[in-house]
């Protein structure tokens, strides 16, 4: 019988998995670079304007609901596909539905954004 690993030794393990993908992730899909890209501006602005520490935790829980939805759509999407490669009306809407989350986040995020800097540049 193999030795199993302890507690610790196997979260350290799911923290370098999740690494990995978020690695890949950021290496792989354009739209997550995109987002990324926009999350270091937000962050950029952030520091520029000088936004309270309330501003920055909803700030950052935009940021990474986007791109976390986004992260969870390439997955699903890419299960689909391994599933399903030809084209199938079923597979097509349970991957416009995952798109739609990521533009649900994705605009209350632009709306967060929109809260917060609108009132400093205007």
């Amino acid at each position: 019988m193999a030795k199993k690993d302890s507690f610790f030794v196997n979260r350290v393990k799911s923290v370098g998995y999740a690494l990995k993908g978020a690695i890949l992730l950021l290496k792989t899909e354009s739209s997550i670079k995109i987002q990324f890209f926009i999350g270091l501006l937000t962050t950029a602005a952030g520091f520029y304007y000088h936004i309270s520490s309330t501003e920055w935790m909803v700030q950052i829980l935009a940021i990474g609901i986007v791109m976390g939805t986004e992260g969870l759509n390439t997955a699903i999407e890419a299960m689909a596909d391994f599933i399903h490669p030809d084209f199938n009306s079923k597979i097509g809407f349970i991957k416009d539905i995952s798109a739609g989350a990521v533009f649900i986040a994705a605009t209350a995020a632009v709306l967060v954004g929109l809260i917060i800097y609108m009132p400093k540049v205007f």
